[in-house]
């Protein structure tokens, strides 16, 4: 657990330093005065200052920030000021932290590509993709189903049915289908590597409404691309992962609004840094693309017309553009504060739920580094 914590911090810190560092280069080149590039919040542990800008490393690393001249509305008649460009220089630097991130998503993704990154095998594969580790994994598991009774998890693989292998996840689901009422002697492999048989039986699951083992069926391999290929394929997913991710936020907001009801399980630090090791005992290409994930995520979560984030910033330059006269500074700023105050709020909520759920996991690892 200590070192995924270790390595949750790692990943978060560059996603945070590549993130500020698009705001922070963008506003250089926009003419405007960066007072300091803080790496990390503070309490601050030492800083330098260099051609007008201070650098400076903080104790706490679950973050960063770029104070910019003027970003809050003030100095608007200083020529080095945020407050004094034209909107579409504002709008530029706004944007180009969330750029950014999607830039290292893509750039992860292409590296993972070169090497092999674990894709869904259920679709025709561009021309000029190499498999390699092709398995059947337990994508899904349904919590009253006969293979939840089995002790079956999501990410074990299904290495036979009746002793025999199948070539895609259809052909299986339909071997179930057919025979799964009978029973059948099911291999899987756990993460850990080992083989565990079971006899499972199809019955009627009634938090899915299906009639079946209960467990969704995905034919993955580590599908790898020649260099100018995995470029194209790296931007690609990094889209299709924006998109996928942004389609989520979507519902997540209709429901909050339309059922009052959380459709999705939202995970802190704590739950992030959890599945980081999770993540991390599966192997360096998962990282990568995990790592490519939560960047996409930092990305479309900055970019919401919220308060506080770079997208209620963004809001309010349009506001100012439809309206032709900036919004009054002093009341951006409370808006902004208050934003930021829920932000936090939400983040100590869900800290807390991780803390319930991930708990025993902390406390192990902290009892095995003090020795007890």
């Amino acid at each position: 657990m200590f070192t995924s914590i270790i390595l949750f911090v790692v990943i978060l810190s560059v996603l945070v330093f590549v993130h500020e560092f698009g705001h922070f280069i963008v506003a250089k080149k926009s003419g405007m005065k960066v007072e300091e590039f803080g790496f990390g919040f503070p309490p601050r542990a030492f800083s330098i200052r260099r051609g007008g800008t201070e650098y400076s490393i903080n104790w706490i690393p679950l973050g960063g920030f770029v104070r910019i001249k003027g970003e809050s509305g003030d100095s608007r008649h200083e020529t080095d000021s945020f407050a004094s460009k034209p909107a579409w220089k504002r709008f530029l630097v706004l944007i180009a932290g969330v750029t950014m991130n999607f830039v290292l998503a893509a750039v992860l993704l292409t590296a993972g590509f070169v090497v092999g990154l674990p894709t869904a095998l259920d679709e025709d594969l561009p021309n000029g993709a190499v498999v390699s580790d092709q398995r059947m994994l337990a994508m899904t598991v349904a919590s009253d189903s006969p293979a939840s009774a089995a002790k079956i998890v999501a990410g074990d693989e299904i290495v036979s049915l009746d002793a025999r292998t199948f070539e895609s996840a259809k052909d299986a689901r339909d071997y179930i289908a057919t025979n799964g009422d009978a029973g059948i002697d099911v291999v899987i492999k756990k993460e850990d590597g080992e083989f565990v048989s079971s006899r499972i039986a199809s019955a009627d699951i009634e938090s899915v409404g299906v009639h079946g083992f209960g467990v969704g069926l995905v034919n993955t391999g580590l599908v790898s691309f020649p260099v100018h290929l995995a470029a194209v394929h790296g931007v690609a997913s990094a889209w299709s992962y924006t998109a996928e991710v942004a389609r989520s936020f979507v519902d997540l907001i209709k429901n909050l609004v339309v059922s009052q009801s959380v459709s999705v399980d939202l995970s802190g630090p704590v739950g992030i840094a959890v599945m980081t090791g999770q993540v991390a005992d599966m192997g360096a290409v998962y990282v990568l693309q995990f790592a490519a994930l939560l960047s996409v995520n930092l990305a479309v979560v900055n970019v919401l017309p919220f308060p506080a984030l770079d997208g209620g910033r963004i809001l309010f330059l349009f506001i100012e553009v439809i309206r032709r006269k900036a919004v009054n500074h002093r009341v951006e700023a409370v808006v902004h504060n208050t934003g930021f105050a829920l932000l936090m709020v939400l983040v100590i909520l869900v800290t807390y739920r991780d803390f319930v759920k991930f708990g025993g996991q902390m406390w192990g690892a902290v009892k095995s580094l003090v020795g007890a």
